[in-house]
């Protein structure tokens, strides 16, 4: 679970090298899946991060612990054959955030026991995210309270792994942190963090490291999470404007130990992609977008599993995930909103695919395991790839691709990662 590829992003930009890794955020087991035979076909590593809602002490969305998601992972890669060594596991958001309804001192605690629990599960990449206000806070919190305890939690990293044969963490930074999976309200314009700001948020860091005599940790500090101007909400995605980011992208020559992290890049055209790891944006993140294409994928082998048998309207996959969303609706209410129409659009087919929280629910993946079923054996025709699956089409015209279920799957969350290898390495 080697970090040295992240340690030298920052060195690599500074010397005019323009590429980065793409940061998958999923704990789908078909995403993962995609991603290392993504890795296997490009010889890349593959960094693969979890995120405190779905993984951590308390199982998270997922049911699963950092040491269960590890082995989760780690058993895929045996499957596909990805060597474990070029796997990068990284913690995302990491922070108070999953119980910011308690008080801080409360949920700084829990946040110190998921740190840990991280650290010793072999998670080298460690985003710290104190940015979020807990009860009786304000939801913005100023940066110096951020950047303390960020620190802190940093502190209970650095002791985690000294007790680990691990390598050292490298930690993500950042004050002007999106929320986790997308914003919560329509969006046509966003503020792009100053240069003043950027710099600003790296000296409270620095500061807030150094009281706590972790001058060490911080040298291990390789990325800052700013805001690039690109963001997804339900219905629309503001594309990065490398014009209004200029003057951001240019602080990074006073700070050359960093190079910026990207969050929400989901949906952004691979140009938008490519300008962005020009600019030093060098971790491309990416999840919803992942699981919107497998859920377009499982749609799509719905449709065709409808032409195959007489499947009562009521018994396909996009009815059982209507009953299970509308009976459970915890995951999407709250971020979702109009009248009925618009709430059964948006719960299929949002931007931000809150649909993906639902997914291991126990009904819905009976639903999955039952559409496969009704498909199993079955070569789909290419004529109802073209009518359903339509962007898997010329490679399975062209014989590049089987048209069986599984890999058709596969094959669509590998279309939205190749997006972002070809801009995170344009050579290849």
């Amino acid at each position: 679970m080697s970090a040295r590829l992240l340690v030298e992003l920052p060195r690599r930009y500074a010397n005019g090298v323009r590429q980065g890794i793409t940061s998958v955020c999923s704990a789908h087991p078909l995403v993962i899946e995609a991603a290392l035979l993504q890795g296997l076909a490009d010889g890349t590593e593959v960094l693969i991060e979890a995120t405190c809602n779905q993984v951590n002490q308390e199982g998270g969305y997922t049911g699963m612990t950092p040491a269960d998601f590890r082995t989760f992972v780690e058993a895929i890669a045996n499957r596909v054959g990805f060597d474990k060594g070029r796997i990068i596991l990284g913690g995302d958001h990491l922070g108070p955030n999953p119980w910011k309804h308690l008080p801080a001192k409360e949920a700084l605690v829990r946040a110190e026991v998921m740190i840990d629990a991280y650290v010793r599960a072999g998670f080298t990449k460690i985003h710290l995210d104190t940015s979020m206000g807990c009860a009786g806070e304000a939801v913005a919190l100023p940066d110096a309270v951020t950047a303390a305890r960020a620190a802190g939690l940093a502190k209970v990293s650095e002791a985690a792994a000294a007790q680990t044969g691990f390598d050292a963490p490298v930690y993500i930074i950042g004050t002007e942190v999106p929320i986790p999976g997308g914003a919560m309200e329509e969006l046509d314009h966003l503020q792009v963090t100053s240069p003043e700001a950027a710099l600003e948020t790296v000296e409270v860091h620095r500061r807030s490291f150094a009281r706590l005599g972790l001058e060490a940790a911080f040298e291990r500090a390789i990325g800052v999470v700013v805001q690039p101007g690109v963001e997804f909400g339900n219905h629309n995605v503001i594309v990065y404007d490398r014009g209004e980011a200029k003057a951001l992208s240019a602080v990074l020559s006073k700070m050359p130990q960093f190079i910026f992290e990207a969050h929400s890049t989901d949906y952004q055209p691979q140009s938008a992609l490519r300008n962005l790891v020009e600019d030093g944006f060098a971790i491309l993140k990416v999840g919803p977008g992942l699981t919107f294409a497998l859920r377009e994928a499982l749609y799509g082998l719905d449709n065709i599993a409808a032409v195959f048998a007489d499947v009562p309207q009521d018994k396909t996959l996009r009815a059982t995930m209507e009953k299970v969303l509308v009976g459970e609706p915890k995951d999407w209410a709250k971020y979702y909103h109009g009248d009925e129409g618009e709430l059964r659009l948006q719960r299929h087919f949002s931007y931000s695919d809150r649909i993906r929280y639902y997914w291991p629910h126990k009904e819905a993946a009976a639903a999955v395991d039952q559409l496969l079923t009704r498909l199993e054996g079955k070569e789909i025709p290419e004529t109802l790839v073209s009518q359903y699956l339509a962007s898997l089409y010329p490679d399975v015209a062209a014989g590049k691709l089987s048209a069986k279920p599984h890999d058709l799957l596969v094959a669509s969350v590998q279309q939205v990662l190749n997006t972002y290898g070809r801009a995170v390495h344009p050579s290849r």
